[in-house]
Parts: structure tokens; C-alpha cells; sequence
């Protein structure tokens, strides 16, 4: 009995000496308060709603926490409080010092406020430019006010930027981007912003900002808060050398004191009625993500060597895609005008491939802002003209030679390491010149049973345990077990690799990656393209399936669109992560376009099967293929999908 007593007291005092778990905790991204709400971006909301927002969070157990309480609970000190609530300002809007002040008083609520730097050395008669527009200075608070919320106890004050919160010449076509991750194109050389030139000019804002809050303060910020809701590594890496560990966000999400570095906020937008505040409380957007519905575009056919139709080209696509009311676009990054599926240059400045045209930053961000999409950068995984053969996926045969399948994709292999550090840079240089919201990995990552004998992947074969040599490999089912799982590791470590290179710059960005419909059929396949469908479940944000029942010559298209469905509903939460790729194209038939109402047939049937996610591709904007008309009803996302 003492024993037991014994253990039960070491057991208490290894709890109490143990970290506290740190709880999670919500952010609220606020902007200006007006007593009327006048505001075309949507950014502010009213004085009588932010009351009864308050006092909703104040009556249902939510608990507003100060930057010190979350330093406290990532320290292990204490933990937040249950329903803990982050609330932020950003900008420095006067009415933070005529309304808002008041409230947290009133409410005994702290709040993180953001400044900009350069707006608040505007002369006082003077005119701020504040996104495309000048509005008078007195727009936002003057130092003898700041300095009173400082004095307050209840705000953080954190830095905007000093002169980031603006955009910059983003692209030779000239559009206008975030300050904060944009690489600056100078239009007179035609080069964009070297990686050293961009470092310090972030590092520069950074410093003077800090410094004109603690010669006005008398302290530094210690919170960086991303002007747009922008941000990379590498500014995250340069704010807190520069004192600013923590940072804001506008990503979507939960937080845990644990990451400080990137806290998610939710952006209160469009003024919303407390209802509409309860339900976003209740139901927050990373609960309950929307539909999908997806448009994959061939770069390709925007491209023309005639600028002017170039341009004439986008506008086409633009119109489209905003008829048809979808929210993503699969996009084509790389160029391929011979269709054999392989990168023969790019759409983007980079180290490898020859640039066709610095078009895809152009196409993705007049997508993103004229049409609202999300746009996902469609890049081949290993199917570059990059390298010599030392470098490819071979082929074993029967007589032992190897060679390069004729009859596949020239690829990469996953196990060279050049290949590798190729691939790798291109997806880098990507993320650099371009803003998008995800990656799309091409169908190219696939080995065949047959696939890969390239002397580095025999390499890793025997390190694995395996025969080096393919024909005894497939000479012993176990053996072969085994080569077939490494050989879809490996292609999953390799997209892995591929996406974390492109966070560095795009942190946020999500991952989708083509899957083919034999595999999903007949699980037993995976050995024939080192593809599984629970694994890409697991690996990617979502899997875009290929179910094109023309391409795989199914005899009823409707009884093999409903097996697909059903095969991936057998999966749990598959259906939830899935993507169903419809084709709009026989490509057995010379490329016979299928009727517009054939697809919204297929989609229809998909849905009534369960599938909460679709497309089609490819798209023809010049001639209204598949007729967005047809397509409307079932693929816009829109409350009035007939509306153009």
C-alpha cells in the first residue's frame, strides 16, 4: 500500500513540475470603426456592432488575452484561458483612439494595435496614400494619441511595416503586388529585385519602423503584423532578428501559443451583424471549407508572341471564368506547345529552363483579383528536359538493359540528387515571381513496374534492404512489396521537398497532386504507377483524380464515373479531399470536344454519388468549350449561378 502511495505522489510531482498543455486560442482581425459604415473594401465595421460583439464574447465565456499571456503559455507558465481570444486592430485608424479605446476600458479587454510608419510622418494637413487612393491624415491617430492608448495598459503596440503596407512593380505587364513578398521589377533593365537587394530592403523597413516607435514610445515593437496579411520565411527570419518574433497573419486557423510566428487571424469583414459574428465563432472557415470547383487552364493558350493578343487572350479567360463563377483555377506554369506533357520551358524567370514568357504571374494574380479564384501553379514533378541521362528515370528490360521507356514521360528520377536540386530550384524560382494560393503536381509522378533502374535509386533499394538489380526484385512478391511502397515514398518524400521549397517564400500555399483512376479501381496498381489513393489522402491537401472515363475506354461512362465515386467514398474522409478531373475532350477521338451538357450530366451524376469537389479540363476559352452556359448551374459557387 505505501508503495502505491509512493507512486501515486512521484506520479502528482511529475505533473506539477511538467508544462502545462497550452490551449488554443482564436485571433480577430478588425480595422476601422465608424458610427455609419461607409466603406467599399469592406474593412470597417460599425461602432453599435463591435458593442454587441463584445459583449457576446463577454457573455458566452470568450476571454481576450494580451500578447504577455501568450508569451506566458508558450513559456509553460500558465495556460490561456478556455475560449481565448486575440483581438487586433490594424492600421491606426483614429477612430482605435476615439471608439475603440473606450470599449477596451469599458471592457477591461486588451487589443495588439498595428502601425505604419511612413502615414504617421505625414504632416498633420497632409494626404496618406492608403492602397490606390490619398486620404487626409487625420484619418488616423497622431502620437499624443498613441502614446495615450500605450499608456492605457490594455494595448500592444506592434509594427505594420514602415513602408510596406503599398504595392510595388511586380511584373513587366505592370501590376501592382504586395510590398512585403514581392521581388520589384525594374522596368528600365527588365530584371527584378536580386534575393541580397530584397533582404535588405525588408531589413531596412524593418529597423526604421522599430526605431520610430521607440524614439515616440520609448520601446520597440515585439510584434510584426504583415501588411495584407503577406509574409515569408525569410521575413519572418529578418523581423525577429529586428526584435519581432512574433507575427500576425491572415491565414485562416486556429493558433497555438506554441507558433507565435505565424498567428492566424480571422479578418472581419463587410460589417457583419451579430449573427453572422456568432455563426463565423462558431463555425469557423477552417471547419467547414467550401466546395470546389475547378477549371484547369493551359497556360498555352493564353500565350501569344503578339503582346497585344496576349492580352486580348487573358481578357477572354478572365471573362469565362468569371461567367462560370468557380473558385479555382489549376494553372499552367510550364510550357509545353508540342503536348508531350513535358517542360520545355517555363512561364517564370528561373535558373534551368529556358522562359517562354514571364506570363504566369501576370495570368495568376489577374485571376486572383479580377475574379476572386484561389490559383494553383500546375508544375511537373519530374518530367523537365533537364539533365542528361544519368539524371532520368530508366527502364529495366527482360535482357537487362536500361534505358528511358519511349513510351512514358521523359522524367527526373526521385533518387538523383541533381535531379533533385533541378526540380527543387525551379519550384523556388516559382514561389518567387509569382503569387498563388496552392500547387498542383502534374501526372507525371509515376514508375512503372519496370521503373526507376537509375544507378542512384538501385543505390536506395539496397539501402532499403532490397536486391540491387530490378529482375530480382520482381522476381519475389515480398520483395516487390516493398519496392513498390518505397518507390511511392519516394515520389511523396519528393513532392514533400518540392512544397517546402515553394513555402519559403508562399507559406501558406496548399498541395493537390493528379492521381490516376487505376489506382482508385483497382488498388492492386499501385505497383503499376507507385500511386495509392489512402496515401495521397494523407499526403496532399487534396488529390485531383483523373476520372476521364473516355481516356480509360469505359464501356458505360456513367456506371465507371459512379464506381470511381464510390471506390474513393470507401476511404474514410475521401470524399472530403478529393477532386473529381472530368475531360471536356475525347482525346481518342482527335480531340473531339464533349458537349457542355454531357459534363454537367457527369457533374450532376457526381454529386448525387457524394462528391463534393469537380472540374473539367482542358478549358477552351476562345470557343466557349465546353459552353459556359451549360456549366453554369452546376459549377458556379455563386447565390444566382445564371447571373453572368
Amino acid at each position: 500500500m505505501m508503495r502505491i502511495k509512493i507512486v501515486i505522489l512521484l506520479l502528482l510531482l511529475l505533473s506539477a513540475l511538467s508544462p502545462t498543455p497550452a490551449r488554443a486560442f482564436v485571433a480577430l482581425c478588425y480595422h476601422d470603426v465608424q458610427d455609419v459604415v461607409d466603406d467599399p473594401d469592406g474593412m470597417a465595421v460599425s461602432r453599435d456592432n463591435l458593442v454587441a460583439q463584445f459583449s457576446w464574447l463577454r457573455e458566452n465565456g470568450y476571454t481576450p488575452v494580451s500578447i504577455d499571456a501568450l508569451l506566458a503559455a508558450q513559456r509553460g507558465e500558465r495556460p490561456l484561458p478556455d475560449k481565448a481570444v486575440l483581438l487586433t486592430f490594424d492600421d491606426g485608424y483614429t477612430s482605435f483612439y476615439t471608439k475603440v479605446l473606450p470599449l477596451l476600458k469599458a471592457f477591461n479587454y486588451p487589443a495588439v494595435l498595428a502601425l505604419v510608419g511612413s502615414w504617421l510622418e505625414v504632416p498633420a494637413t497632409g494626404q496618406v496614400a492608403y492602397g490606390d487612393s490619398l486620404v487626409p491624415r487625420e484619418r488616423f491617430m497622431n502620437w499624443e494619441q498613441i502614446r495615450e492608448v500605450a499608456a492605457s495598459g490594455l494595448v500592444e503596440i506592434s509594427s505594420h511595416s514602415y513602408d510596406l503596407h503599398r504595392g510595388i512593380l511586380a511584373n513587366p505587364q505592370g501590376n501592382v503586388q504586395p510590398a512585403m513578398t514581392t521581388r520589384r521589377y525594374e522596368a528600365a533593365s527588365g530584371r527584378y529585385e536580386a534575393d541580397k537587394t530584397y533582404f535588405k530592403r525588408l531589413s531596412a523597413d524593418f529597423a526604421r519602423n522599430a526605431a520610430l516607435l521607440k524614439n515616440q514610445l520609448g520601446s520597440k515593437p515585439r510584434v510584426m503584423v504583415w501588411p495584407y496579411g503577406e509574409y515569408n520565411r525569410h521575413a519572418q527570419e529578418l523581423a525577429a532578428k529586428a526584435g519581432m518574433p512574433i507575427s500576425l497573419t491572415l491565414d485562416v486557423g486556429k493558433n497555438n501559443p506554441q507558433e507565435l510566428d505565424a498567428v492566424r487571424r480571422v479578418l472581419i469583414l463587410d460589417n457583419p451583424p451579430l449573427a453572422d459574428f456568432v455563426w463565423q465563432m462558431r463555425n469557423p472557415q477552417w471547419q467547414k471549407p467550401r466546395p470546389i470547383r475547378v477549371v484547369h487552364v493551359d497556360l498555352d493558350y493564353v500565350y501569344d508572341s503578339d503582346p497585344a493578343q496576349q492580352e486580348t487572350n487573358l481578357g477572354l479567360l478572365l471573362d469565362r471564368i468569371q461567367k462560370l463563377g468557380v473558385n479555382t483555377v489549376y494553372l499552367q506554369a510550364f510550357a509545353d506547345p508540342d503536348g508531350d506533357g513535358v517542360a520545355d520551358a517555363l512561364y517564370f524567370p528561373n535558373r534551368h529552363l529556358p522562359l517562354r514568357a514571364d506570363l504566369f504571374n501576370r495570368v495568376a494574380w489577374q485571376l486572383r483579383v479580377r475574379t476572386g479564384v484561389q490559383v494553383y501553379a500546375w508544375m511537373p514533378v519530374l518530367a523537365f528536359t533537364l539533365g542528361d541521362e544519368a539524371d532520368q528515370v530508366l527502364a529495366w528490360a527482360a535482357d537487362n538493359r536500361v534505358a528511358p521507356d519511349p513510351h512514358q514521360y521523359r522524367r527526373l528520377s526521385p533518387f538523383s540528387p541533381r535531379a533533385r536540386q533541378l526540380a527543387a530550384e525551379l519550384y523556388e524560382d516559382l514561389a518567387k515571381h509569382a503569387a498563388f494560393a496552392g500547387v498542383l503536381f502534374h501526372d507525371d509522378a509515376l514508375l512503372s513496374d519496370f521503373e526507376d533502374a537509375n544507378p542512384a535509386a538501385l543505390t536506395a533499394y539496397q539501402a532499403a534492404g532490397l536486391p540491387g538489380d530490378i529482375g530480382a526484385i520482381r522476381s519475389d512478391d515480398a520483395h516487390k512489396r516493398v519496392w513498390t511502397r518505397l518507390k511511392s515514398e519516394a515520389l511523396h518524400d519528393f513532392t514533400a521537398h518540392l512544397a517546402e521549397r515553394v513555402r519559403t517564400w508562399r507559406p501558406a500555399i496548399k498541395t493537390a497532386r493528379n492521381l490516376y483512376a487505376r489506382p482508385v479501381l483497382e488498388r492492386d496498381s499501385e505497383a503499376w504507377f507507385a500511386q495509392s489513393l489512402p496515401r495521397f489522402l494523407e499526403k496532399y491537401d487534396y488529390t485531383a483524380v483523373m476520372a476521364m472515363p473516355y481516356m480509360e475506354g469505359a464501356e458505360d461512362p456513367d456506371i465507371w464515373l459512379r464506381t470511381i465515386v464510390q471506390s474513393v467514398a470507401e476511404v474514410p474522409g475521401g470524399l472530403d479531399k478529393t477532386v473529381f478531373e472530368l475531360q471536356s475532350v475525347d482525346w481518342r477521338k482527335n480531340n473531339e470536344a464533349i458537349p457542355g451538357s454531357f459534363l454537367a450530366r457527369q457533374m450532376r451524376l457526381l454529386a448525387r454519388e457524394g462528391a463534393r469537389h469537380y472540374g473539367y479540363y482542358p478549358d477552351n476559352f476562345f470557343h466557349n468549350q465546353p459552353r459556359a452556359e451549360d456549366l453554369m448551374s452546376i459549377m458556379s459557387l455563386r447565390t444566382y449561378p445564371y447571373l453572368p
